[in-house]
């Protein structure tokens, strides 16, 4: 990215949840978990540390010294894969500032982060990594002040709770809003608070709505929501752009095709994350060469 401090930029650098799923059936979209990157102003700033997390790692290795601000909205696996893979993270001289909330059995990020690189779990504890490591328990609905950044989050309706985000700078806004069920009867208010008027949403669509209700195999419960509910969001939060996020692992590269096409007719200013996406959130179009193919499918 650019090093220019009057940027917004968005990079998505894992959009699956529940499992990394690489092979050929996702060679366009991409099969690592969740990890985004927010450039915004001066500040580098990162939500989850999914299997995504290795590939940005590898990216910003050149750029050392770096100092970055690290968000975790949980830590179900998908979430934390690639942090005891992150370079960064075991080169001195780095700085990471890592944040999340109390897990519901008083867990800090922290102890889960550290829990899952235990033997014999992982050969390295997190003791070996060598940057400065700097955590901080969050509570819920309190925000972070970085620079002229503000970080605010809420709780979102997942099973062992998780929380949502939203990054405002200079009257722009982002909301990262994953690992979300969405309510039968009603929108959630808390993630339209996070929503309302965004210039970009990011939404966890694992399912479609006809997967979410299959009287077969029903995913009621099971902490993820639809893309037909983003649309929802996006048209009663009034954002300016939707980013379907957090593909369900058996949803192959046809298959999201298909939902960006449906989407698009519900949703004209919508799009289905792939890995290397990446957005200008102040004029929020996709900035690399694949927009063009994603938006004409």
């Amino acid at each position: 990215m650019s090093n220019t401090q009057n940027q917004f930029t968005v990079r998505f650098w894992g959009v699956r949840g529940s499992i990394a799923c690489p092979g050929q059936s996702t060679v366009r979209y991409g099969g690592n978990t969740s990890c985004v990157e927010i450039q915004v102003g001066a500040h580098r700033l990162i939500f989850d540390g999914g299997t995504g997390l290795r590939v940005l790692g590898q990216s910003l290795i050149p750029q050392t010294p770096i100092e970055a601000h690290l968000f975790f909205t949980h830590s179900h696996w998908d979430h934390i894969q690639g942090f005891p893979f992150f370079v960064p993270a075991f080169v001195p001289g780095n700085r990471f500032h890592i944040y999340g909330t109390v897990a519901p059995n008083g867990s800090t990020i922290e102890q889960r982060l550290n829990d899952q690189m235990l033997h014999p779990n992982f050969p390295v504890p997190l003791q070996i990594m060598g940057a400065d490591l700097k955590f901080y328990d969050l509570e819920v609905e309190e925000a972070v002040r970085i620079g002229d950044v503000l970080v605010e989050n809420t709780l979102l309706n997942h099973p062992g709770e998780a929380v949502g985000y939203r990054v405002n700078w200079q009257g722009y806004a982002v909301a990262y809003v994953t690992d979300t069920e969405h309510f039968p009867d009603r929108l959630d208010q808390n993630v339209l608070r996070l929503a309302d008027h965004a210039d970009v949403l990011i939404y966890d669509a694992t399912y479609t709505d006809e997967e979410y209700a299959s009287e077969a195999s029903s995913k009621v419960g099971w902490g993820h929501s639809t893309w037909q509910e983003a649309v929802k969001v996006a048209k009663a939060a009034k954002v300016k752009k939707l980013v379907i996020f957090h593909h369900d692992p058996l949803h192959d590269d046809n298959f999201m095709d298909q939902v960006q096409a449906d989407a698009i007719k519900q949703f004209a200013n919508s799009i289905v994350a792939w890995e290397g996406l990446e957005l200008n959130v102040m004029t929020p179009v996709a900035v690399n060469t694949r927009a063009v193919q994603a938006q004409s499918v």
